[in-house]
């Protein structure tokens, strides 16, 4: 067996601009199953006083018969879901549009959401950037979609200083023994 040094691999960066193309489809790796303590939290972070989403006698006499997990926690599932596919090297939301919340969600739901580039160019502010628009949608487990939006945002080129790799250096090297 010959000693080699180990070699540093680089966890996934996500996409800078030139890495999307127009029609490319993202399955975001990451399902998310919502909690009742999450739609409790979220409810009162957001100070929804709704209480289809936290009364479980008041949501028992509505035509879903249990509270709704609140629609602003599926979309901000659903926008986190996407970052580490594609805003991960984003430095600025520009628009959020079309938003549809088509299936209701409750708590014991898994969402798993995926998004596909519309389209893609060049920023004339800003020459180490450039605006992408996706379209996202969310399915629950059973593939009913939940919600649907379109996103346009800022993204860094490769190269750009700010998209670098922040990864402190370390004092010590990590060695296998």
């Amino acid at each position: 067996m010959s000693a080699t040094s180990p070699q540093v691999r680089q966890g996934w960066q996500g996409r800078f601009y030139e890495d999307f193309e127009v029609g490319d489809i993202y399955r975001h790796p990451l399902g998310r199953t919502v909690s009742e303590t999450d739609n409790t939290w979220f409810t009162l972070l957001s100070m929804n006083t709704n209480q289809a989403h936290f009364n479980a006698q008041h949501a028992a006499e509505s035509e879903f018969g249990k509270p709704l997990v609140v629609s602003t926690l599926t979309l901000a599932i659903a926008i986190g879901q996407s970052v580490t596919d594609v805003t991960q090297n984003a430095f600025a939301n520009l628009g959020l549009d079309d938003v549809k919340f088509s299936h209701p969600v409750f708590a014991g739901d898994t969402l798993w959401s995926e998004s596909i580039v519309l389209s893609k160019r060049e920023s004339g502010s800003r020459p180490k950037a450039g605006i992408v628009t996706i379209r996202t949608r969310t399915l629950n487990q059973d593939g009913a979609v939940v919600c649907s939006f379109v996103r346009t945002f800022y993204v860094h080129k490769h190269g750009a200083q700010a998209g670098r790799d922040p990864f402190p250096v370390a004092a010590e090297p990590l060695t296998v023994n």
